[in-house]
């Protein structure tokens, strides 16, 4: 028996429009993971960019589960000596740029290397319900109907 390797001429890719609103971070960042590395595919192959390109609206509604908007905090550093920089969760979603949490998340999920950074380009978020795929006809795909955790009705 012989293992199947599937080569980049070969992958169908699609587009998929995400609906973010009232989804958990954690759980939607692991379906998109999924998504744009094509692991929910038969024809997954964790050497060559199998992935989906993945269309994500209303990121600025996810939500976070129990303390994490003011607990999880987010640290990168600016390169200068004493230059570390630190934000809250809450802080980024209620800031300029509220895909941010959504596109960390995803990008701590996915290879580190050049496949990665590849695969994180097939990811588009966007805050609003607008987005510029429209031409593509990306297909509505229902996270909270996948699982009854994956969304929450309470806040």
């Amino acid at each position: 028996m012989k293992t199947y390797v599937a080569r980049p001429s070969e992958v169908n890719r699609k587009w998929l429009l995400i609906d973010a609103e009232n989804l958990v971070l954690g759980r939607l960042s692991v379906i998109l993971a999924n998504y744009v590395r094509g692991k929910h595919k038969p024809c997954f192959t964790p050497s060559t960019d199998c992935g989906d390109n993945v269309v994500v609206i209303n990121a600025e509604k996810v939500l976070l589960t129990g303390k994490k908007s003011d607990g999880k905090i987010h640290y990168w550093h600016t390169g200068y000596p004493g230059g570390i920089k630190s934000e809250t969760y809450g802080e980024i979603l209620k800031g300029k740029k509220p895909q941010k949490a959504i596109q960390l998340a995803v990008k701590r999920m996915v290879p580190k290397g050049p496949l990665g950074r590849e695969q994180l380009k097939k990811l588009h978020i966007y805050n609003g319900e607008e987005h510029p795929h429209t031409a593509q006809k990306p297909e509505f795909v229902d996270i909270s109907v996948m699982n009854k955790k994956n969304k929450r009705d309470d806040k």
